[in-house]
């Protein structure tokens, strides 16, 4: 996610993702969410002649903002990071020694008003990553039951006041459709009797719509036993999320990865036959400093996770 001030592209944890990496000099490393370049970009800085890096994104603009970058080394595929392992066995790559996540909007996409995805423009309802496929969110709205856009603004805007969002849907389409994100807003404006200070009342409605158009959530449980899948032994996993949906899903799929269940002791299982760890986690969850969340106030809730592939005992 590149984030900060309108026009800006800053990428979060930009070092410390980085560093992460534990980059090798002539290694091949993934990052699966290009955005404006700025994670690929320091990692090419740290890779040696032999080295390489393949970027994937499914935002056309993000795979037109990545031809500026001619560096031999770099491949862009314009692609959902939930495709990595086809991506990689397409261009012949069998393993890799790292794999970068950046998960979530970025600047961009928030600040460009023909994208539908903020509520401080009005716009078309779009909110699609990759806008050359897939549903609208506007289309979503006039279609879906009045149960599965409460399910959606309930559990991915994790929203209290869903069922009356929903209701409000469901009885405006009836009269004009919903095709605008101030229409949307509006909508929701008035189902919300309170929210928390200083937050628009559609913050979370517009998040959960987001998150529902892009499958998001679903991208990111596809991914993560593809990336650890792909890893050599030694490689490293590093995965920034922002907000608490995300960060369970990696954080669950590492703990599973580094502690896998184990059955019942009273099950007759021979210790060769347990599962067995596949990933260590390396050190704790990193958040960022003070300074860069004074400088870049939307990186205030990004949390990064690090784990480094095991080596397969015999």
């Amino acid at each position: 996610m590149t984030t900060g001030q309108p026009g800006a592209h800053v990428s979060v944890l930009l070092a410390e993702a980085v560093d992460a990496l534990a980059i090798v000099a002539d290694g091949t490393y993934v990052d699966g969410t290009f955005g404006r370049g700025g994670h690929s970009r320091a990692i090419l800085e740290q890779l040696g002649p032999n080295g390489r890096l393949i970027a994937l994104d499914r935002d056309q603009t993000a795979i037109a903002a990545g031809a500026a970058i001619t560096d031999k080394r770099f491949t862009l595929v314009h692609a959902a990071f939930s495709e990595m392992q086809d991506v990689l066995h397409g261009l012949g790559v069998k393993v890799v020694n790292g794999v970068l996540l950046d998960i979530g909007v970025s600047s961009p996409q928030l600040d460009d008003a023909s994208r539908g995805m903020s509520f401080r423009f009005d716009a078309p309802l779009d909110m699609r990553m990759d806008t050359s496929k897939g549903e609208t969110a506007a289309e979503f709205l006039a279609q879906a039951s009045q149960r599965e856009i409460e399910r959606v603004v309930r559990d991915y805007g994790e929203e209290r006041f869903a069922h009356a969002i929903a209701a409000a849907v469901v009885a405006a389409r009836a009269e004009h459709s919903i095709g605008t994100t101030r229409q949307f807003a509006a909508l929701v404006e008035k189902a919300v009797r309170t929210c928390e200070p200083g937050q628009h009342p559609a913050t979370r409605s517009f998040q959960a719509l987001r998150i529902h158009v892009n499958r998001e959530l679903e991208e990111l449980s596809l991914n993560l036993p593809q990336a650890a899948a792909v890893l050599a032994p030694g490689g490293r996993l590093a995965v920034i999320s922002f907000h608490s949906l995300e960060d369970r899903i990696v954080k669950r799929f590492m703990r599973d990865a580094a502690n896998p269940p184990q059955p019942h002791k009273r099950l007759p299982v021979k210790a060769a036959d347990l599962p067995k760890p596949t990933l260590a986690l390396v050190g704790k969850a990193i958040k960022p400093s003070e300074a860069e969340v004074t400088r870049n106030p939307r990186a205030r809730s990004a949390v990064m996770r690090v784990a480094e592939k095991l080596a397969l005992s015999h």
